[in-house]
């Protein structure tokens, strides 16, 4: 058995391998497979019914002399009236099984008084003609324009208010709206007189950055969070904490309450939110499903009640009686920082680095893109005239128009004197229940307010708006 065996030498083995290497590298992978005709016409074929099915009965010009007249009246076109041979599909399709005929195939431009007699018999609504045009008129139609944005007031720096000793994180103000709260990072909880401006009270517990502070319309209480993991409920009356609700394993960023049930949600930095009975304390649900920081919560009576943005670039609409996902929107390509929801329309907003989206209720249907604040956006606010503004990091504010997009006024208030010029964030922004008011809250440790410039006309302030700037991106 052994001498069938054939021996080869160390050269003839290297050889091969050599050979095989060389086959398996000689074929050059990257030209181009060569054209194949006939798959080439399917493929031409193909893409010709499905992109230009819908004008393939388009008539083209038919250079024979032997003409066929079958329009009747004052409809037959004039003897010098070019001819058209119809191709494909009949332009004027009669009932479905109708072949076309020797009389049907050929189409003859109307007469210029056959189109009168007809303008005259349509209704006016329908009229070929408007205006006594030409016969092209009737084929021309209305370019589309862009809706022009509602002239707004400006907004001009009313207030600084100054008393906290670090950054201002978060703002609520009271549903009597006589006073409003801010959170810091100097750990504490101001509350301040909104006609004047003076400091009311300050309250203390937290032992790290309070970053979100809500008032409850239902009760007198005042809710809080920080990044010390905790959430606070104080009772006003007394202005002592009452109430901890205990579960979040990282810095909570933001809460919000029901506008009527007794449920307060907030969101962390360990990628949940949580649902609160107020009174037992409980944990009703927790959120999970982001990736990342939950930085924004918002609630609404209507479904769906709750909605969350996050650093992993998502937005989630949330069914709060199973507390489970309802929707999930991946438009964004930044993290979602901040949420706002329209006062009276079905719709609401979110802040990024990359855009700020309108969205509509209940599906998240994207609606546009307002582009050109080009920088991290910290906080929304929306008013009932349709004002939507927006914070950045840089210390810029832009007024847009809600309904356009139109960006109609751009601040960029002076720093407190004293702070560095790199601390002009803007951390959250709100308007006061009356919305002749907007307060901000800012990274040079003052509390700013706007108002609108009573003095302010449509003639000194005009709108200076191109519609090509409206034009929404759909994605």
């Amino acid at each position: 058995m052994t001498e069938d065996v054939q021996k080869h030498s160390v050269h003839t083995l290297v050889f091969r391998s050599l050979k095989r290497t060389h086959d398996m590298f000689v074929s050059d992978h990257a030209k181009s497979i060569a054209l194949d005709d006939e798959s080439h016409k399917v493929k031409m074929d193909v893409k010709l019914k499905a992109e230009y099915g819908a004008v393939l009965h388009m008539p083209v010009l038919k250079e024979g002399k032997d003409r066929v007249s079958h329009l009747p009246g004052s409809m037959q076109g004039h003897q010098n009236d070019p001819e058209y041979l119809i191709t494909g599909t009949h332009a004027y399709p009669s009932g479905p099984g109708v072949a076309l005929t020797a009389d049907t195939k050929m189409h003859r431009n109307p007469s210029e008084g056959g189109v009168h007699s007809m303008a005259l018999a349509l209704p006016p609504s329908q009229s070929l003609m408007e205006g006594g045009g030409t016969r092209n008129s009737a084929l021309m139609r209305k370019a589309s324009t862009m809706p022009k944005p509602q002239w707004h007031p400006p907004w001009k720096l009313f207030r600084v208010i100054s008393g906290h000793l670090g950054w201002v994180r978060s703002i609520a103000v009271e549903p009597g709206n006589q006073w409003f709260v801010t959170g810091s990072a100097d750990r504490t909880i101001k509350i301040w007189d909104l006609a004047s401006g003076k400091l009311k009270l300050s309250l203390t517990g937290h032992i790290s950055t309070v970053r979100g502070v809500a008032v409850s319309s239902r009760s007198p209480y005042l809710f809080s969070c920080g990044e010390d993991k905790q959430v606070k409920c104080w009772d006003l009356e007394y202005n002592k904490v009452i109430r901890h609700y205990h579960g979040h394993l990282s810095a909570v960023y933001d809460l919000d309450l029901h506008p009527t049930i007794d449920v307060l949600v907030t969101c962390s930095r360990d990628a949940t939110a949580r649902v609160w009975d107020i009174r037992t304390k409980a944990n009703v649900h927790t959120l999970t499903g982001h990736t990342n920081t939950v930085a924004t919560v918002r609630c609404q009576s209507a479904e769906p009640q709750v909605i969350t943005g996050s650093h992993d670039s998502t937005i989630r609409l949330w069914d709060l009686i199973a507390g489970k996902t309802r929707a999930t929107l991946t438009n964004h390509k930044k993290s979602v920082r901040t949420l706002v929801l329209h006062p009276r329309q079905y719709t609401f907003a979110s802040g990024s680095a990359d855009n700020i989206k309108q969205w509509m209720f209940p599906d998240g249907n994207f609606i546009q893109n307002l582009s050109g604040h080009n920088a991290i956006i910290n906080t929304l606010a929306v008013n009932s005239d349709g004002v939507l503004v927006s914070g950045a990091d840089n210390g810029t504010i832009h007024m847009w128009d809600w309904r356009t997009g139109y960006n109609f006024q751009r601040i960029h208030a002076a720093v407190q004197p004293g702070s560095l010029d790199s601390e002009s964030g803007i951390f959250a922004c709100l308007f006061d229940h009356s919305e002749s008011r907007l307060i901000t809250a800012e990274a040079d440790k003052t509390i700013k307010v706007y108002k609108e410039d009573d003095t302010a006309t449509e003639e000194s302030h005009p709108i200076n708006w191109k519609p090509e700037i409206l034009k929404r991106k759909r994605y």
